[in-house]
């Protein structure tokens, strides 16, 4: 501990590091600030696994379209610790978006956003964004088939905004097209310009809390009176405030440990991302979607009509923004308390719900086709061979699998066809084959008159047990 105590002293002499680290350390906070506090560094202990890890990934990976996939297989099933170390990046990303977005929903419902703390809002506000742009150009930077077209989609999308849409596709892509420029440019946004960035935002975020105070948790009653929120606040400090370093500091420390093995214990027992099979922009058969804390914008432009697609692509995020700004700039004063505000409870209660039901629709995505369903066999047939038999046989290979489900393979993009013979009869179902219907294509072009009537025998013998159906036309 002595020899501790003298390199301490050494380089405090040599640098006056304890001149700008005391007041950080000894800054007073409300003694009630307590465990609901501790989300604002659990996100900068985030980022620090972020960084950490990044630049030891940035050591082997080559950002180039033609090595890229490569060394992340490499990275992850050769390099010693690859795995672990892509696992914690990944889930460290996951970490910043759930914390950020927590603390966030605390500070909403503390009303902490009021004033003097207005800007501080403002610049968390700014992170939250930068957190979620930097989840988005990673993904990319796995350039594998699903990351390839989840860019094309996201150029899509920004190609919708009027008059300077085309431009924005072109700043995405780098040019025309999706190639290595598109990921030499995003490599450079994601671990240059986003990282610099959230450090500056971090910087600024962490000088207006020491320059306001960590807010005090509300008080029912207690309302923010700009002409006198800093004395009642300064008051307070000096009545019940207690130095940060160490006993609120302590509890920071406790839940960075806990971030810290939650995401360690995800990248060794989940793993990192997984990787899709590698980049091909000519082929169309892929299944791009974000990670997981995107799911939800996923499940939302899914299942809205195609005439709003476009409107809330551009309208939602602007309006998104508008309202997280201007927040702090009208609701400013007033009562603090979740009790006295039952709008933004209201608001916190269905946002959640939305986003936690949405969230589950982006996991189960019965909108997309099941390129990788199982085949049916004879066991789910209940014949080995004959009409109905070789109707499954057509089912399988038509890749009718993708979208419909039989004895539970398949896809949940179209109906469940296990029972489709209770239902349908042999015409109606030549009918709706060879004619197609909403979000299915017509067979009639691709299916002879045999194959036709195969494939109508075999879904018309799929009833239920004990149900008698209509034998099929002579």
């Amino acid at each position: 501990m002595k020899l501790v105590a003298r390199i301490w002293q050494w380089v405090d002499d040599r640098t006056g590091l304890s001149q700008w680290l005391g007041p950080m350390l000894n800054h007073p906070v409300p003694r009630t600030a307590r465990w609901m506090y501790v989300f604002g560094s659990a996100i900068i202990v985030a980022f620090t696994v972020q960084v950490v890890t990044g630049i030891v990934l940035a050591t082997v990976y080559v950002p180039s379209a033609g090595q890229a996939y490569q060394t992340l297989q490499f990275i992850t099933n050769e390099a010693p610790l690859g795995s672990l170390i892509r696992g914690m990046h990944f889930w460290g990303a996951s970490a910043m978006v759930v914390l950020a977005g927590v603390h966030l929903l605390r500070v909403f419902l503390f009303g902490s956003f009021k004033y003097p703390r207005e800007v501080n809002w403002l610049t968390g506000v700014l992170l939250l964004g930068l957190t979620l742009a930097m989840g988005f150009t990673g993904q990319l930077l796995r350039w594998d088939q699903n990351a390839v077209w989840s860019v094309v989609v996201g150029t899509e999308q920004a190609g919708r905004v009027p008059l300077i849409g085309t431009w924005l596709g072109h700043l995405v892509l780098g040019g025309t097209t999706i190639g290595g420029t598109t990921l030499s440019r995003f490599f450079a946004i994601h671990v240059v310009v986003l990282p610099l960035l959230i450090i500056a935002g971090i910087g600024a975020h962490l000088a207006l809390v020491l320059l306001h105070g960590v807010s005090a948790p509300p008080r029912v009653g207690e309302s923010v009176d700009p002409a006198t929120a800093r004395n009642q606040y300064h008051e307070l400090l000096e009545r019940d405030g207690v130095p940060f370093w160490p006993n609120a500091a302590w509890r920071d420390l406790v839940f960075a440990v806990v971030v810290v093995a939650v995401i360690v214990g995800l990248a060794a027992v989940v793993g990192p991302a997984p990787l899709d099979r590698p980049p091909d922009p000519s082929q169309v058969i892929a299944h791009p979607r974000p990670d997981w804390y995107l799911w939800w914008y996923f499940a939302l432009l899914a299942y809205l009509p195609p005439s709003l697609e476009s409107v809330v692509i551009v309208l939602a995020p602007l309006l998104g923004l508008a309202v997280l700004i201007g927040l702090p700039l009208v609701a400013w004063r007033g009562e603090r308390h979740p009790a006295r505000r039952p709008l933004a409870v209201a608001v916190v209660v269905f946002g959640l719900a939305a986003l936690a039901g949405l969230t589950v629709a982006g996991w189960q995505e019965r909108w997309s086709p099941n390129f990788d369903a199982k085949p049916l066999t004879a066991n789910d047939i209940g014949e080995s061979s004959g009409p109905i038999y070789q109707g499954a046989m057509l089912f399988n290979t038509k890749g009718c699998l993708a979208c419909h489900s039989i004895a539970g393979h398949g896809g949940t993009r179209g109906p469940d066809l296990s029972r489709v013979g209770d239902r349908l009869t042999p015409e109606q179902l030549t009918i709706r084959i060879a004619n197609g219907a909403h979000n299915m294509p017509s067979f009639a072009a691709t299916l002879s008159r045999d194959e036709l009537d195969l494939l109508v025998g075999f879904l018309h013998s799929r009833t239920s047990p004990g149900v008698e159906r209509t034998p099929p036309p002579d």
